[in-house]
């Protein structure tokens, strides 16, 4: 497969830098705390270590809105 560059601007440039970097990262594992797991395909992310399967965001495990959404319902359970 053919690298595919961005063209049209540096900042176009850093943010696809950035964005790849995010995606191919190993993130911590929230059922067995090891940072093993890593990005399946888009949204979907998977522990290597104990094989627990994670919905998430398409470029990071975790986004901003979930993690907000997180800390609501803990809120509102106690």
């Amino acid at each position: 497969m053919a690298k595919r560059s961005i063209r049209y601007g540096v900042s176009l440039r850093k943010r696809h830098e950035s964005v790849s970097q995010e995606k191919k990262a190993r993130y911590d594992c929230d059922v067995c705390g090891k940072n093993a797991v890593r990005r399946i395909s888009t949204g979907v992310w998977k522990c290597r270590s104990c094989g627990a399967t994670f919905a998430g965001g398409a470029y990071t495990m975790k986004t901003s809105i979930g993690s907000e959404m997180n800390l609501m319902i803990k809120q509102y359970k106690n």
